[in-house]
């Protein structure tokens, strides 16, 4: 091997491992990667418990009859000790005739020609070993295969000490969110409501995984969010999170939004262009309304999916890339592959893991929460004085059916903010119009029997429990309890 080909190999090999975060994956392509490049017929990668005794464990093997420890080391005890006392590599072109290891009845016994075994270290500390063997050949090893294989050394245990301590940083990641609930961990996501934690419990579930996840919900409810905090809570928080919609890109121009096109690939087409899986990779794109996804594309994206590469429009060469998918629409995709609108083997793919968005008019109690976060915040951004919100205006907001779920009603406190001209936001500064009020009247029921109608299946939910009907409806328990007396009373 030439200097150079040492470079290139170590190029190649550094720019593969140090990608690895799985520390067992990583040292299989560490053996893997040592193995290849010189050659070797036999060799395993082990560490040290650091006590007087050099207690080993063997971390990775390839080639071995047993692929336990004993059976492995058998052939190399002396080798590895001597590695391990002194932090001294070895080199041998020839272990049959070398005075050092003459007294090694597995050398002789295997046959073992050639040697080359280096250690592990972590800062100055030796945590490991390197042993690569040749049966076959005497000098299979050379001073260069020594060099290339110290520097390789250096570069595995940067990488191993990084993927271990992400493995203790992600189990402890893990163990915390077992000990914090998903409205403490999403802080963000605003709700308490028994249909929204659960989802938000799913959301939870997957934040270290790389599993694709589809999720659905009617306009307004949410699901960017969602995987913007799928995205900013997992291992890919640091690279790029890149949101396309489906449905405002034209179809002719789709491809190359997502995919790229070459210089001169078609008319305009005047500079060579990324596309959005390429300028997500190592980070997270999510296909929003991916039920608007045009069939003859759906097929590249299944492609780009299964094979984890893309090719550019008017492209010969495929790229590899490194993207996790997460997609959402308010469309029923189960109908969509029945009407043959949507591939089965696409949506298979995309909902490995579904989260489900309940509207908000399914979530009343958790109305009140969210429209004081969006009144302080309205307040803020518009530098408005407007001190509260009036309690019949709440009692308004709480019974509207919004069929534009949070995004309306986030609009709505919006507007009546900026056009507010008191303290406090009264009821008509929310300008409903006289057919939203009607729509508010089920069966002829007035505002008091729809707020009555809450109260009373909220706390028939709660098993009688005052406290927790306050805490869900998001009032005071005062408020309830002087409610309640009133009807009482009446």
């Amino acid at each position: 091997m030439t200097q150079r080909d040492n470079f290139n190999a170590l190029y190649e090999v550094t720019q593969r491992i140090t990608s690895i975060l799985d520390p067992v994956e990583l040292l299989d392509q560490v053996l893997e990667a040592a193995m290849t490049h010189l050659e070797a017929e036999r060799g395993f990668v082990l560490f040290d418990d650091g006590t007087e005794q050099h207690n080993v464990s063997v971390a990775a093997a390839k080639n071995f009859s047993s692929p336990d420890a004993p059976g492995v080391l058998a052939a190399s005890s002396s080798v590895v000790k001597n590695v391990l006392s002194t932090g001294t590599p070895v080199l041998t072109f020839d272990a049959l005739t070398d005075e050092r290891f003459e007294a090694s009845t597995s050398i002789i016994a295997q046959k073992i020609l050639s040697i080359v075994c280096l250690p592990l270290r972590e800062q100055d500390r030796i945590v490991g070993a390197v042993y690569l063997d040749s049966t076959k050949s005497r000098q299979a090893f050379t001073d260069e295969s020594l060099r290339f294989l110290t520097v390789f050394c250096h570069v595995a245990s940067i990488a191993i000490t990084n993927a271990k301590e992400f493995a203790i940083l992600r189990n402890e990641n893990r163990r915390l969110r077992t000990t914090v609930t998903p409205a403490q961990l999403f802080t963000g996501l605003i709700g308490k409501s028994k249909r929204w934690l659960d989802a938000l419990d799913v959301v939870n579930r997957v934040l270290d995984v790389d599993a694709s996840v589809l999720i659905t919900g009617e306009s307004g409810t949410g699901k960017e969010l969602i995987a913007r905090a799928i995205h900013d809570n997992g291992p890919r928080k640091n690279f790029p999170f890149v949101a396309v919609n489906c449905s405002a890109i034209p179809e002719a121009l789709m491809e190359s939004e997502l995919f790229g096109h070459m210089r001169g690939s078609f008319t305009g087409a005047h500079a060579e262009k990324k596309g959005l899986f390429e300028v997500a990779d190592g980070g997270t794109l999510f296909l929003d309304e991916v039920g608007d996804l045009p069939l003859l594309l759906q097929s590249k994206v299944l492609r780009a999916f299964q094979e984890r590469e893309i090719r550019k429009v008017g492209g010969i060469e495929s790229r590899k890339i490194d993207v996790r998918i997460l997609a959402a629409t308010n469309k029923d995709l189960v109908e969509g592959t029945r009407a043959g609108t949507f591939r089965e083997d696409l949506y298979f793919r995309l909902n490995v893991v579904s989260v489900h968005l309940p509207p908000l008019r399914d979530r009343k109690e958790d109305i009140p929460l969210l429209a004081e976060y969006f009144f302080r915040r309205s307040c803020e951004t518009h530098k408005r004085d407007v001190r509260s919100i009036h309690a019949e205006t709440m009692e308004l907001l709480i019974a509207h059916q919004w069929q534009g779920n949070v995004r309306e009603l986030q609009n709505m406190i919006e507007r009546a903010v900026i056009l507010c001209r008191g303290a406090v936001l009264m009821p008509d500064d929310l300008m409903l119009r006289r057919s939203d009020t009607q729509a508010l009247q089920k069966a002829n029921m007035t505002l008091a029997d729809f707020e009555r109608h809450i109260i009373e299946s909220t706390l028939a939910e709660m098993g009688g429990n005052r406290t927790r009907t306050a805490e869900r409806l998001g009032v005071s328990l005062r408020w309830l309890q002087y409610r309640l007396k009133e009807w009482s009373d009446a």
